[in-house]
């Protein structure tokens, strides 16, 4: 039972600590991120087993994750503000060309990761080529190009 609390207790904190982080955890990683990323796993992981490494104590650990997640996917899919609240909703950043600076802060999100991510998906290369840049829930930026792109 020990194991099952421990997941539990691990896969709350990680949803928390990751809310709190924002989106901006969820773009593409840094070096830096992708180190933290491994730092975070294995510390996780030793959190998770203790001091048991057999394979009865991971089985049961990777199954408490598993059905942790189904159980939030559920809870998620029935209640609708529980999903607002952790998954959040997109988020408008640019609007016409017009960046919205309280947003954009809020997020964690710079102009330069806008522009970076409008290069990217459309080849756009300046904000006022932009219609809407919107931050989804995955994290990922959404460019939606101007109509009346000039070259």
């Amino acid at each position: 039972m020990d194991n099952v609390l421990r997941a539990a207790g691990m896969y709350v904190l990680l949803m928390i600590v990751l809310k709190i982080a924002g989106r901006r955890t969820l773009l593409e990683m840094t070096s830096f991120d992708f180190i933290l990323l491994l730092i975070i796993s294995e510390a996780t992981q030793q959190a998770l087993l203790g001091n048991d490494f057999s394979f009865t104590g991971a089985a049961i650990t990777i199954i408490t994750l598993i059905a942790l997640d189904i159980i939030f996917s559920k809870i998620k899919g029935r209640f609708p503000k529980v999903e607002l609240f952790i998954d959040g909703s997109p988020l408008i950043l640019v609007e016409y060309g017009h960046p919205l600076e309280k947003r954009m802060s809020k997020a964690g999100i710079s102009a330069d990761d806008i522009l970076s991510s409008a290069r990217i998906t459309q080849g756009l290369e300046r904000m006022d080529q932009i219609k809407f840049a919107i931050l989804e829930k995955n994290g990922k930026i959404a460019i939606i190009p101007a109509e009346d792109q000039e070259s």
